[in-house]
């Protein structure tokens, strides 16, 4: 088994670690930390954050299977997630994703066989006026339809990811979870 974090990342976990007066505050970012690194958290990536940190592997595993945004599964570069809540079912959500289906091809819910794409059905992305909602890793894209879905699948597909509903286009989700981490997509 080698290790998920190298030297100098594992450096880097103890100064994240550090930054909190209460270790166990550190998890989400150092999941997030390990995720950058494996593009999901696998089971020896939970040992590592356990070890950092001085916690149970459990403690980490059920903190890391919460929440939907620490994989623990591999992903492609893009995850895209649909809302299909309420709000967002009654707007087509549904559809969207089916159509995302369509486009992505098989298995596009694990990763699809360019390892660009995973497809995710999220229950609430907390953006209902803005129905429906699909995110690519973590960024949000409003009032998205089912032809919007093909688009924005082409335009990642062809390398140029269009500006999301607010702020900057999302980086792969390499980058995206080192960004959570609380680094720079090249350092610290």
């Amino acid at each position: 088994m080698s290790p998920v974090l190298s030297t100098e990342l594992r450096a880097t976990a103890e100064e994240v670690k550090a930054r909190y007066p209460d270790p166990r505050s550190a998890m989400l970012p150092l999941l997030y930390l390990v995720q950058s690194e494996e593009g999901y958290v696998s089971r020896d990536g939970l040992r590592e954050v356990a070890d950092v940190l001085g916690l149970a592997t459990a403690e980490v595993e059920a903190v890391a299977s919460f929440y939907t945004m620490i994989r623990l599964r591999p992903t492609g570069r893009y995850v895209i997630s649909v809302c299909t809540n309420l709000a967002c079912a009654l707007l087509g959500a549904r559809r969207v994703y089916e159509r995302a289906r369509e486009a992505l091809g098989p298995d596009c819910e694990e990763v699809t066989e360019d390892g660009g794409f995973t497809l995710h059905e999220e229950e609430c992305l907390a953006a209902c006026e803005e129905a429906p909602v699909v995110q690519v890793n973590f960024t949000n894209y409003d009032r998205v339809d089912e032809d919007g879905i093909v688009r924005l699948i082409d335009a990642i597909r062809s390398g140029d990811v269009p500006s999301p509903s607010r702020g900057q286009p999302p980086g792969d989700f390499k980058a995206t979870s080192r960004r959570l981490a609380g680094l720079g997509e090249n350092g610290g």
